[in-house]
C-alpha cells in the first residue's frame, strides 16, 4: 500500500462502502471528496463533510500511516491549517495535533477491496515490458489517445525549444539548425553535433552558405578531422577553416565526433557533409519548411540532399571507398529528420504565432509511416495495431514517460484498466 493508491482511491470514490466512521466512533459523510491536488499542500482541496448534522468544508489529507503526519513534517504547517479529515490506510498513532483541533481521523482499510490493491500492486512488479502487461487490453486505450499523448510529447518538446529560442536571441533559424545537428548526429554523435552547433554563431553559417567548400570545412575543421591533411582535398578545406577562423573570430572549442558502432553510410563525416550541402542548396530552409503544406512539401526539400563529391567514393579522410555511390539522404532518414526534428519546431512556431492551426500538425504525423524498433514491436506484440507516425510517436512516449517510470496512475490506460475493476 502507498499513498499514491490511496489518493486514486479516494479520488474515484473507489469503496466498498461509504458508511464511513471515524476512529472516535463517528459518522462522516462524505459531500464533496474534493479536488485531487498534485502540488504542495493537503492532498485534496474544496472538499466537504457532515458530522452530527454540521458540514465542515475545507481540505483532506491521506496517509498510508497515521504516523507520517509527523513523517512529513505537517505539525505547524500553515498549508495545513484548514483541514477537515485526516484519512489512513492503518490508524497507527494519535495525533495531538488533530485532536485539539477536533479534526476527525478516517481509517480506510476495511472499506477498501483487497484485490484493487492487489491489481496496483502488480503493475509496479518486475515485467518483461510494460508494468501493466498481465492486464493490457488494447480495447482499454482511451478515445484520441494518440492526439493526446502526442501534443504532450510536443509541448514537452517546445520547453526545451523555447530556452534555445532565447540562448538564439528569438533567431528561428538558429534553433533548427542545432535540431537539425542533433538529428545528424544520431543517437551516437546527437550530442556532440549539438555542442558543435551551439558553439557557432548561426550567422556565420548565413553567411557562407552558398560556398559549399567553406561550409563543409567549418564543420569538419571544429571537428579536429584537418589537422592533418591526407589527400588535396582536404588541404583545401584546411586553407578555407584557416581562413574563416580569421575572418569570422571563430571559437577555440573543437569536438572528437564517435566513429565507433556506426554504419560507413553513418559516419559523422559523410552526415556533416550532407548537412553542410542541406544549408548550401536550401537558402530559405525554415521559410519552406514553416510554409509546407503537406509531408509532401518536406521531402521535395530533402530529398536531393547529399555529401558532395568527394564523398562518392569516400567513407573516411584520406581512403577511397572500393564501392562508389552518391551519398543521398534515404528515405528512412528523411522521415527521421522530419518527426525528430522538423514537425516539432514547426508545432513550437505555429504555437507562438498561429495557435489556431496547431492541430494541423497531427495530419503531418498520419501522412508518415509507421517506425521500427524493439519498443514498438513489444506494442505489437499486445496486439497494437500502427498504421501511421501519429500513433508508433504516442506510443514510444507513453512507453519512454510513463511504462517505464511505472507511472500507472499517471498514464491514462493504466488509468483505464483500474477503473475498469467494479
Amino acid at each position: 500500500m502507498n499513498e499514491e493508491i490511496l489518493q486514486y482511491l479516494w479520488n474515484f470514490k473507489k469503496f466498498r462502502s461509504f458508511d464511513f466512521v471515524s476512529v472516535d466512533g463517528k459518522n462522516i459523510e462524505i459531500l464533496e471528496f474534493g479536488e485531487w491536488n498534485k502540488n504542495s499542500g493537503p492532498d485534496f482541496l474544496f472538499a466537504k463533510i457532515k458530522i452530527d448534522n454540521i458540514i465542515f468544508a475545507g481540505n483532506i489529507e491521506i496517509h498510508t500511516k497515521a504516523s507520517d503526519w509527523f513523517f512529513h513534517n505537517h505539525s505547524g504547517n500553515p498549508e495545513f491549517g484548514n483541514l477537515i479529515l485526516h484519512a489512513v490506510y492503518i490508524n497507527d498513532c494519535e495525533i495531538p495535533e488533530l485532536e485539539n483541533q477536533q479534526i476527525p481521523t478516517l481509517e480506510l482499510k476495511d472499506y477498501i477491496d483487497e484485490t484493487l490493491i492487489q491489481k496496483h500492486q502488480n503493475l509496479r512488479e518486475e515485467h518483461s515490458f510494460i508494468p501493466c502487461e498481465n492486464l493490457f487490453d488494447k480495447d482499454k486505450i482511451p478515445l484520441f489517445f494518440e492526439e493526446e499523448v502526442l501534443l504532450k510529447k510536443l509541448d514537452f518538446k517546445s520547453e526545451a525549444l523555447e530556452l534555445s529560442l532565447k540562448k538564439n536571441q528569438n533567431n528561428y533559424e538558429g534553433v533548427l539548425f542545432q535540431q537539425l545537428a542533433y538529428t545528424f548526429g544520431l543517437k551516437v554523435n546527437a550530442e556532440i553535433f549539438l555542442q558543435l552547433a551551439e558553439s557557432l554563431d548561426f550567422a556565420v553559417v548565413q553567411k557562407i552558405k552558398q560556398n559549399k567548400v567553406q561550409l563543409e570545412a567549418l564543420l569538419f575543421g571544429i571537428c579536429n578531422f584537418l589537422d592533418e591533411p591526407k589527400d588535396e582535398m582536404m588541404k583545401v578545406w584546411k586553407r578555407e577553416f584557416d581562413f574563416l577562423k580569421v575572418k569570422f573570430n571563430l571559437s577555440e572549442v573543437r569536438i572528437n565526433p564517435k566513429f565507433s558502432k556506426l554504419r560507413p553510410p553513418n559516419f559523422p563525416t559523410i552526415r556533416l557533409s550532407q548537412l553542410a550541402n542541406l544549408y548550401h542548396s536550401q537558402p530559405n530552409l525554415f521559410s519552406k519548411i514553416i510554409e509546407a503544406k503537406t509531408v509532401d512539401d518536406l521531402y521535395l526539400i530533402f530529398e536531393n540532399v547529399s555529401a558532395s563529391e568527394y564523398w562518392d567514393n569516400h567513407f573516411n579522410f584520406g581512403k577511397i571507398s572500393p564501392v562508389e555511390s552518391q551519398k543521398l539522404l534515404s528515405k528512412d532518414f528523411i522521415d527521421l529528420i522530419i518527426i525528430n526534428a522538423i514537425l516539432p519546431i514547426k508545432y513550437f512556431y505555429q504555437k507562438n504565432h498561429n495557435p489556431e492551426i496547431v492541430d494541423d500538425i497531427f495530419d503531418f504525423y498520419k501522412q508518415l509511416k509507421s517506425e521500427k524498433n524493439s519498443v514498438l514491436d513489444e506494442w505489437k506484440n499486445l496486439g497494437v495495431k500502427f498504421e501511421n507516425a501519429l500513433q508508433t510517436q504516442a506510443f514510444l512516449y507513453q512507453y519512454k514517460t510513463f511504462c517505464s517510470q511505472k507511472k500507472c496512475l499517471n498514464c491514462s490506460i493504466g488509468f483505464q484498466l483500474l477503473k475498469s475493476h467494479d
